[in-house]
């Protein structure tokens, strides 16, 4: 009944003595139709208006007022409001619809956090087949970096979960945000803020990296501070050529593909190369290759490696085109577009980052018909400035202190949300010794400017990786591993463990399910408050016995296992001289591990999982791997 009342009561509100405010205002991108806002706190809106004109806004139920300032920006604070929707968000004259309200969460980091559902991710399929949830909403926040900071966001838009927007989304973060939707049965707003291949100073503001002395960025910090202004000049002008080579990229003119890619098309003026030898290729790279048929019969062609973008043609057919960062499928090529003879197949491929496109891998290249194998490797013509100009270089300066925390978290700082979820490390290995003051610095940082306090920050470990070497006491990337945990020591942090669940060949590891799951389990547990098993075994202890080291873990729930084999993985020894050796484990009770030293070695220090890609095996009984570390004996115990 009460709710009743006010829903009354809202409109005589506007009618009695108040007077409806008129002018138009302007809103950022992130407020806007289909957005999520956060629950049970305070919601800031903002935008632009007229000079000390008056704003008054209303969502569910509460009404707020305020003036714009003579900057013309303005600012109002609704209360904490409880999860629901769809509202309308009403600020003066203008409507913003399909609003929800329930959890948000920025994703963060780089290419594995950006990585999307289509791109091969284990397990897309099946959520393809129920894309439906319209209450879990992605904002996609569009790649951009400044000198200086930026009020707004240079694009992006709220997309509902559904067929067509389910695949472009983060494939970790969808998980994620599922399991929120699902369990805690509120409304769920993902604010993507990903680049792939990016370090933490470029998403870290510059003056807080200023405070930080003799680090390897401290150089360019200081030059970017001293020359602002020709930066200004710099990232203008690369942005023209950036936006002159997005153009070139493009789709390419349908009519013109279909002639280049046809048998009769003349390339007398093409070059002659070898693929895959000749990789890789540059510009805009355009290439063909003749094949002869006994039959028009379907043919598959199989051509795996290509980098990043490409089309398929086929006697000027267009037969597939590949995204950044999808599989190129077997292609199957329809008989009705086959001749009896000669043929023609012919690819443009782009590569957006680095302007290098890649065709072909030996002894992937080639196609199938009634059972015959038809080479495709060798001798291919290749043009990269007949059929298109050549591209513009463009710098990528993304990576620049502070520029991408300019263009990309500084215009977020205003939304409330419930915390990030953060997948980045890969491009700070072999600086370990600096990443954990960095780390926790850009933490520190983004709380300070979301002045919501300490918000759940929640990370991933980074994977197993590269070629498998044991022992590696040397290993980058362990290192990086380490700072990662150090990280824990901030409030209200939670680190997802995935050294299992890594490719050897593959920096980017297609199961982003279980990290997705992962770091719900660290949210409900630092975020939510729950009592419940959120890590893998955690070291706690080691006491030396005789020839014998006991090793004691926390986080073991219901007791340690292993999920292959009688004898525990992963472990190496150190003694007093620098030496290393692996040495098997015992699962000696429910929280401890029995290493068994080689004969006439004399331990100092013992590591687990210390390696680019180590063999684990230790889990605790929710199948959630032991957390790698290293350790030293401060004493012998007998």
């Amino acid at each position: 009944m009460k709710n009743f009342l006010l829903v009354l009561l809202l409109p005589l509100a506007f009618a009695c003595g108040l007077s409806k405010p008129d002018s138009e205002v302007q809103f950022p991108k992130l407020i806007s139709e289909g957005m999520v806002l956060q629950r049970d706190q305070p919601i800031k809106i903002w935008g632009r208006g007229i000079p000390d004109k008056k704003i008054r806004a209303s969502l569910a139920g509460a009404i707020v007022s305020s003036k714009v300032l003579e900057d013309s920006t303005w600012f109002v604070h609704l209360p904490p409001l409880p999860a629901g929707g769809p509202y309308e968000l009403l600020v003066n004259t203008q409507t913003v619809k399909d609003v929800y309200i329930g959890d948000v969460w920025v994703a963060g980091g780089q290419s594995n956090m950006e990585w999307p559902l289509k791109a091969g991710v284990i397990g897309a399929e099946e959520e393809f087949a129920k894309p439906d949830f319209p209450m879990i909403r992605f904002f996609k926040v569009a790649k951009d970096y400044s000198v200086e900071e930026k009020s707004d966001v240079s694009d992006g838009q709220w997309k509902v979960a559904n067929a067509e927007n389910l695949p472009d989304f983060s494939a970790v973060a969808w998980f994620f945000a599922k399991k929120n939707h699902l369990e805690k049965g509120v409304p769920v707003g993902v604010i993507e803020s990903n680049w792939g291949g990016t370090p933490a100073e470029g998403w870290t503001e510059i003056g807080v990296l200023a405070e930080i002395a003799d680090r390897s960025y401290s150089a360019e910090v200081a030059e970017i501070i001293e020359s602002h202004e020709k930066w200004k000049v710099t990232l203008a002008e690369n942005e023209e050529r950036r936006t002159l080579r997005d153009s070139l990229i493009n789709q390419p003119d349908s009519a013109k593909a279909a002639e280049v890619s046809s048998v009769n098309y003349s390339n007398a003026n093409w070059r002659s190369i070898s693929l895959p030898a000749d990789n890789p290729l540059e510009h805009i790279a355009w290439v063909r290759k003749k094949f002869q048929l006994s039959s028009t019969e379907e043919a598959v062609l199989t051509l795996p490696n290509v980098q990043q973008m490409a089309y398929f043609y086929v006697n000027g057919k267009q037969v597939h085109y590949k995204d950044w960062g999808a599989a190129v499928p077997e292609i199957k090529i329809p008989s009705e577009i086959l001749l009896q003879g000669e043929n023609v197949l012919a690819i443009r491929a782009v590569n957006g980052w680095n302007n290098k496109p890649e065709i072909g891998s030996s002894d992937s290249m080639f196609l199938t018909q009634n059972e015959k194998k038809i080479n495709l490797e060798g001798t291919w013509t290749y043009a990269n400035n007949v059929v298109e100009p050549q591209l513009p270089n463009v710098e990528y300066y993304n990576w620049k202190p502070g520029f991408m925390f300019n263009a990309m978290i500084a215009p977020l700082t205003h939304y409330a949300i419930k915390g990030v979820i953060w997948y980045q490390g890969e491009s700070n290995a072999g600086k370990a010794d600096e990443y954990r003051e960095l780390f926790g610095a850009m933490i520190t940082n983004w709380r300070a400017r979301w002045e919501i306090g300490d918000f759940p920050f929640l990370f991933v470990q980074l994977a197993n990786f590269m070629e498998r070497k044991s022992p590696q006491p040397e290993s980058e990337w362990a290192y990086i591993r380490e700072s990662q945990t150090q990280t824990l020591e901030l409030p209200a942090t939670g680190m997802a463990t995935i050294i299992d669940i890594g490719e050897a060949e593959d920096i980017h590891p297609r199961n982003k399910k279980d990290v997705g799951e992962r770091l719900w389990l660290q949210a409900k547990k630092v975020a939510f408050r729950e009592k419940i098993l959120a890590s893998g075994p955690v070291f706690d202890s080691l006491r030396v016995g005789g020839d014998e080291l006991i090793l004691t873990f926390t986080e073991v729930g219901e007791g340690l296992k292993l999920t292959s084999g009688s004898e525990v993985l992963g472990f190496t020894v150190e003694d007093a001289a620098g030496r290393f050796e692996s040495v098997m484990g015992e699962i000696a009770s429910k929280n401890q591990i029995r290493l068994k030293t080689p004969k006439g070695f004399e331990p100092v220090g013992v590591r687990y999982a210390w390696a680019d890609n180590p063999e684990v095996n230790l889990v605790n009984n929710l199948n959630l791997p032991a957390v790698p570390f290293r350790a030293k004996l401060e004493e012998k115990q007998e």
